[in-house]
């Protein structure tokens, strides 16, 4: 039967890298999920073993923020930022740099792939409405996601995997991701801003995008949510999933104006399904030989997955891959130690910019602007992704050699 498991194990993860099976519509969700499914059907798990591998601290943690993250959607919050910061008169590199900085600090705060589709349709309008070029501000506004995203352990759901996982202190990683992140957002903008110097407008035929009306009650009241959830975080005297959990159903009882179902219609139930389907795939190869007899063969010849240095190199490969989440997913049995974590989250996070399948948030940037007519090839993104993602994996890889006990 370990042979079905593993075999199950290698063609779900096979589905993690080419995206869907051709035919059968399945995508990365689904794939998860029917991987999940097969373990049941063979009797590897019964249900409540299956359910028992599921890390229902991660999920309730992304569901709490994906609740807060829908109330600041549903208030206009994305668009008025996006709006305010177009009609500061500045020329396209301070424009870029305005909304790098303001994208990775939302990324920061709220889960990332949400800010990106939030003010990608937005930003494409903006760029039409000034007669500017829209490419170099969509490829700023995702690396900017993923890079502002590392700083926190909610910027992102491999982040939030990590720091659930490896129980690791809010305000610790604030320190460990914020520098490398605050910093990385830089290089950003100065590899954009010379790859586009001098190229910067581009006519376009006008548009308009839908766009939720700025509710300033419905926006504060999210804004202060966040502001207090983010203050009990760096106390940690309680369950981070906890907190977002009681700040997510704070936001559902008092929320006149807004029904219920029009937040839960924000959450992205793809993404918590996808996360559920992995834990019990991967909790199903750890408890085969397979595994551990890979591990051994590894350390054989002088690999050892639990070093920092071999766990930061493997996460970023692996992420251009798997995608970023199955990569964490796989590698977490692996970290151990005070730096793993950081390690981990921040090459992971970084090397999303290498490839667009490298994460959520670049593809929901390309399908954004393919939506509005704008086609952004891999050799566009590759263009920026690839200088951006090497020069913020040796920035991170710097620091995290400082900051080694």
């Amino acid at each position: 039967m370990e042979a079905i498991v593993v075999l199950v194990f290698v063609l779900v993860y096979l589905g993690m890298i080419v995206g869907r099976i051709p035919g059968l519509g399945l995508d990365r969700s689904g794939l998860a999920l029917v991987g999940a499914i097969a373990l049941l059907a063979i009797g590897w798990f019964s249900l409540t073993e299956a359910v028992a591998a599921i890390d229902a601290s991660t999920l309730s943690l992304l569901f709490g923020l994906m609740l807060v993250s829908a109330q600041l959607r549903i208030g206009g919050f994305y668009s008025a930022v996006t709006e305010r910061m177009a009609r500061v008169d500045v020329s396209p590199p301070a424009l870029l740099g305005l909304m790098v900085v303001s994208a990775g600090i939302l990324s920061a705060l709220l889960v990332n792939d949400i800010a990106v589709l939030a003010m990608a349709p937005l930003l494409i309008e903006i760029c039409v409405r000034r007669s500017l070029d829209p490419m170099p501000f969509l490829l700023g506004l995702a690396a900017a996601a993923n890079v502002g995203s590392a700083g926190t352990l909610i910027g992102n759901p491999q982040n939030a995997l990590i720091g659930q996982t490896l129980d690791l202190s809010f305000a610790r990683y604030l320190a460990d991701g914020g520098v490398p992140a605050a910093l990385g957002l830089g290089i950003v903008w100065l590899v954009i801003a010379w790859a586009y110097r001098g190229k910067w407008t581009k006519a376009s035929p006008p548009l308009a995008v839908e766009r939720p009306p700025f509710d300033r009650w419905h926006t504060i009241r999210g804004l202060v949510v966040l502001a207090a959830l983010i203050a009990l975080f760096l106390v940690g005297r309680w369950p981070r999933e906890l907190l977002a959990l009681v700040a997510g159903g704070a936001l559902l009882v008092f929320n006149r104006g807004i029904d219920s179902r029009r937040i839960l219609n924000l959450v992205d139930w793809q993404l918590l399904v996808l996360f559920a389907g992995l834990f019990v795939v991967n909790a199903a190869l750890l408890a085969t030989s397979a595994f551990g007899q890979t591990t051994d063969t590894l350390a054989g010849r002088g690999v050892d997955m639990s070093n920092p240095a071999v766990l930061f190199a493997s996460s970023a490969v692996l992420s251009n891959i798997v995608s970023n989440v199955p990569a964490v997913m796989l590698l977490l049995p692996f970290a151990k130690g005070e730096i793993a974590g950081p390690a981990l989250a921040l090459a992971s996070t970084f090397a999303g910019n290498f490839l667009i399948v490298g994460s959520i948030a670049n593809i929901i940037m390309v399908d954004q602007a393919g939506r509005l007519g704008f086609r952004i090839t891999w050799r566009d993104h590759a263009r920026i992704g690839v200088p951006v993602t090497l020069l913020t994996l040796f920035l991170a890889a710097g620091w995290l050699w400082l900051r080694a006990p």
